[in-house]
């Protein structure tokens, strides 16, 4: 009986190693690249213990929410754009997350007219029809009872999304007393140049969760120097540090303006910009009365000590410059004092032959008797 288990057991898996050699090596090749190339998997143990972006709270006494546009032509920015093209597991950005929703691993949402995001079932965007809107090739396979959409990486648009809206929550967390940004919504945007014409046109394309993506940028290492080539940060690290450099467009307010619809000219919305961002600094300095403590310069010995000598100097030499100028003054007040008695003397004199010549003189003759 252990015989025939064995043998039985021997011509199993002898047909099992029959039918793994028997696929066709084209076929496996393919299974590898597109196992390759898909963006990775995350696990619901990886997503729990994901501990990257910090929740806002439900409940805060101040919050202020800020609309900026990020340009990848920007150095600061250059980390989400390149490489253009998948190179083994490297993509850039919009390469991932168009991986992602052709998975259906996270969601996209429309992009209304009026800007604003609305990250809501009834918003959520067929991906077939986002091809079709933006005319992104593609081709239909069925297998068995699914119809899959392949899209090679040559179609995939990255190189033409040189901008990404994103939307920042700045609110301050009484519980830590600390003020706090946070990413919660990030927009791709399209720039093309019509048939008719070399001028590029923005294209909004859609609004991301950024909650939903951030497990999955955590995976993604990403390169933010040209002098140190080691990928230790990743995209959600990126994000999370604000690292990007981005301008401010719109704030929410109960008009629902852009800055370019009460901003004239362009020195004005620039100066609305530096004003929007001195607001911000401004409530975080505020926050506490700091003591601040001049700092004290460094007392270099050797300047010091030569000052102190050429000051010593000086001072002996103007010592002595007084005492030559009052020895001089001496000498002629006291000249001046000799002369003075001089004269008295001489006058005085004068005076007294004066008076001894000016009275009559008696003469007395003694008579002989």
């Amino acid at each position: 009986m252990k015989r025939f288990i064995c043998i039985v057991t021997f011509l199993c898996s002898l047909f099992a190693v029959q039918q793994i050699m028997a696929q066709p090596p084209l076929r496996r090749a393919q299974q590898e690249k597109k196992e390759s190339q898909s963006a990775p998997e995350l696990s619901v143990r990886a997503k729990a213990q994901y501990t990257g972006q910090v929740p806002m709270p439900e409940e805060v006494i101040w919050k202020r929410e800020i609309y900026r546009t990020l340009n990848l032509k920007d150095e600061k920015n250059a980390a989400l754009y390149f490489p253009v093209e998948p190179i083994g597991n490297r993509m850039n950005l919009f390469t991932f997350i168009f991986k992602l929703m052709a998975e259906g691993k996270i969601p996209a949402y429309e992009y209304r007219l009026d800007g604003t995001e609305s990250l809501t079932a009834e918003n959520r965007i067929n991906f077939r029809d986002l091809l079709d809107r933006f005319h992104i090739y593609y081709e239909e396979q069925i297998e068995k009872r699914d119809t899959l959409l392949r899209i090679d990486n040559s179609d995939i648009p990255s190189s033409e999304v040189l901008s990404y809206f994103i939307k920042e929550n700045w609110y301050f967390d009484q519980r830590s007393s600390t003020m706090n940004a946070k990413v919660v919504a990030i927009c791709p945007v399209l720039h093309r140049t019509g048939d008719f014409s070399t001028e590029e046109v923005k294209s909004p394309m859609f609004w991301l969760d950024f909650n939903d993506i951030s497990p999955y940028l955590s995976q993604v290492p990403v390169m933010t120097s040209d002098l140190n080539n080691t990928s230790n940060l990743n995209v959600d690290d990126y994000f999370t540090a604000r690292m990007y450099k981005g301008e401010i467009y719109k704030t929410t307010n109960m008009l629902n303006q852009t800055l370019s619809q009460y901003c004239p000219t362009d020195s004005a919305l620039v100066k609305e910009q530096k004003r929007i961002e001195g607001q911000l600094k401004a409530f975080n300095d505020n926050l506490w009365e700091s003591t601040r403590i001049k700092p004290v310069e460094p007392v270099d010995s050797v300047a010091l000590a030569k000052e102190s000598t050429g000051k010593s100097r000086d001072k002996v030499a103007s010592v002595g410059r007084n005492s030559k100028k009052k020895g001089t003054d001496n000498a002629a007040a006291s000249s001046t004092s000799t002369k003075q008695e001089k004269v008295k003397k001489e006058s005085s004199k004068a005076s007294k032959s004066s008076s001894s010549s000016s009275g009559p003189r008696v003469s007395v003759r003694r008579q002989r008797r």
